[in-house]
C-alpha cells in the first residue's frame, strides 16, 4: 500500500473512530442529564480487518476499548477539535460549566482542552469503581506513561489529580496523523541539538584497542531486538545500552557517536547540558525526565559531552546542597537505568564519573591521543584531495614529529587552509602547518 492509500485509509478509520467517540458523549451526557442508570460504552469499530497507521497502532498494544478511548480524546484537540466543544455546555442551574466535564482552556487554543476528569466522566460516568479502576492508566507503570504516549499532566499544589490535563505526546500525534515521527525540535522541553557529520565510517581513524570496544556497541545496536526479543532475555537484562567514551579533548568521542548514529541509521542528539542543570532543587530531574520521555520511542541515541557536571561522584554530605546533589545523581542513575535506548556519555576522565554509573556501563571506550600512524591516516585524510605535487611537505615526518589529537590536526588544516586560500595559492604552506601548531601548542602550554 503506497503512502498517499495509506494515508487516505487512516483518515476513514480515524473518521469512524470520531463516530464513536460522538455516540459515548452523547450517551454520557444523556445519562447526566436525566439522572439514568449509566450503560456500558458502546463497542468501538472493529479494525481486525483495517490496514491503517491508527489500526495497527491500536493492535500493536492491544489496547483495551478504555484506553482506545483515552489516546482519541486526547488526540482530538489536534485532528478536530470542536467534537469537544459540546462540554462547554453550561449547567443551568448553577451557571457555569458542569464540573463532571473537567476541562481546561488554553492559552492561545479556543477550544476545550481535556483533562483526566474528562476522561473518566466518559469511561465510568458516575460509577465508583470503574473511576478508580481506570485511574491505574495514568500511573507511570502503565504502557501510556511508560512509552510516553499519553500523559496526566500534575495538577495545581492542593487540586485534584484528575484535575491535570490529558495530554499526548507530539511526536505520537504525528504518527497517528501523518505515519512518521517529527524529529523534535531544541526546545525548553528537549534541550538536545541533532547532530550530523558529512563523514564516513570509512574515514574514522582509532586505535584498534578503541574501535573493538565500539564494535560491542554496534553490535548490540544491530542486534537488540533479536537479543531482547527473540531470545527471550528482556526478562532478564536491563533494557538499552549506557556506554561510557572518555579520553582526552579532541580524540573522536563526539565524531565516534556521531558516525554511530550515521552507520546505523540512529539519529543523534547530544544534550545541552546548559539548558539541563539548574540551581533549582528537582528542575535538573525534570528536565531530564522530559528529554528521556521524548526520547524513549525515538530509537535514538543520546550523547551527553562533558557529562561529568551530571554524572559526577557524589560527596560526603556536609550539608543540605550537598544532599539534593546526592539526591539528583541517585535519580541520574534510576533514570538512565531505566531508558530503553542507547546512552552514550563523554568525559575526559573515567574516574570523574559516579562509581555507580561505572558499575551499570555495557561498555567503556578509552580514546587514547593518536599515536603516530594514527596522526599520519588524519593528515593523509584531509589532504587527500591534493596531489604529490601540491604539497612539497613531509607529511609523514610532521605526522611523527608532533603529538597532537586529531582535533587539533584539524584546527591546523583549518588555519593552513584559510592562510593559503588568503594568498591565492593551491595547497597549504609548510609554514602556515608549522604556525597552526605553534598555536594548538600554546592553547596547552607547550611551545614548539
Amino acid at each position: 500500500m503506497d503512502a498517499q492509500t495509506l494515508a487516505a485509509a487512516n483518515a476513514d478509520v480515524l473518521e469512524s473512530e470520531l463516530l464513536w467517540f460522538n455516540a459515548i458523549v452523547q450517551q454520557r451526557i444523556k445519562e447526566n442529564q436525566d439522572s439514568t442508570t449509566e450503560k456500558e460504552i458502546p463497542e468501538p469499530p472493529d479494525l481486525d480487518s483495517e490496514v491503517s497507521i491508527f489500526a495497527n497502532f491500536v493492535k500493536h498494544y492491544q489496547m483495551s476499548t478504555e484506553e482506545r478511548l483515552v489516546v482519541l480524546l486526547a488526540l482530538l484537540p489536534y485532528i478536530r477539535p470542536q467534537c469537544l466543544d459540546v462540554f462547554f455546555t453550561i449547567d443551568a442551574k448553577l451557571n457555569r460549566g458542569n464540573t463532571e466535564f473537567g476541562g481546561l482552556q488554553g492559552k492561545m487554543h479556543g477550544g476545550f482542552l481535556p483533562t483526566g476528569e474528562t476522561a473518566m466522566f466518559l469511561i465510568a460516568g458516575n460509577n465508583f469503581f470503574s473511576r478508580f479502576e481506570f485511574q491505574q492508566m495514568f500511573e507511570r507503570d502503565h504502557y501510556f506513561a511508560r512509552h510516553n504516549l499519553v500523559k496526566l499532566e500534575v495538577a495545581p499544589v492542593g487540586e485534584p489529580a484528575l484535575s491535570g490535563a490529558l495530554t499526548i505526546s507530539d511526536e505520537l500525534v504525528d504518527y497517528l496523523t501523518r505515519g512518521e515521527l517529527r524529529k523534535p525540535d531544541f526546545s525548553r522541553d528537549f534541550p538536545a541539538k541533532l547532530i550530523s557529520t558529512e563523514m564516513e565510517w570509512t574515514d574514522l581513524v582509532l586505535t584498534p584497542g578503541t574501535r573493538d570496544q565500539i564494535q560491542e556497541l554496534m553490535i548490540w545496536m544491530k542486534h537488540e531486538k533479536t537479543l531482547m526479543h527473540d531470545w527471550g532475555l528482556s526478562k532478564r537484562l536491563r533494557p538499552g545500552y549506557k556506554a561510557l567514551f572518555y579520553g582526552p579533548p579532541g580524540t573522536g568521542k563526539t565524531l565516534t557517536a556521531t558516525l554511530l548514529g550515521k552507520k546505523l541509521d540512529r539519529d543523534v542528539y547530544r544534550i545541552a547540558l546548559s539548558a539541563v542543570v539548574s540551581k533549582y532543587i528537582g528542575e535538573t530531574e525534570k528536565n531530564l525526565d522530559r528529554i528521556f520521555a521524548t526520547a524513549e520511542n525515538m530509537e535514538c541515541i543520546l550523547f551527553f559531552d562533558e557529562a561529568d557536571s551530571l554524572f559526577g561522584k557524589r560527596t560526603n554530605v556536609s550539608d543540605a546542597h550537598d544532599r539534593y546533589a546526592n539526591q539528583e545523581v541517585s535519580y541520574l542513575l534510576q533514570r538512565i537505568e531505566e531508558f530503553p535506548g542507547a546512552v552514550v556519555l563523554a568525559s575526559n576522565f573515567s574516574n570523574n564519573i559516579d562509581d555507580a554509573f561505572m558499575r551499570r556501563f555495557q561498555g567503556v571506550a578509552y580514546f587514547p591521543l593518536p599515536g603516530a600512524e594514527e596522526r599520519l591516516a588524519i593528515w593523509q585524510g584531509v589532504l587527500t584531495g591534493h596531489s604529490a605535487e601540491d604539497i612539497d611537505w613531509d607529511i609523514e615526518q610532521v605526522a611523527n614529529r608532533f603529538e597532537l589529537s586529531g582535533g587539533s590536526i584539524m584546527n591546523v588544516i583549518r588555519y593552513a587552509a584559510l592562510m593559503a586560500i588568503d594568498k591565492d595559492r593551491d595547497a597549504v604552506d609548510y609554514t602556515d602547518v608549522i604556525n597552526g601548531i605553534r598555536r594548538e601548542l600554546q592553547k596547552e602550554g607547550k611551545t614548539l
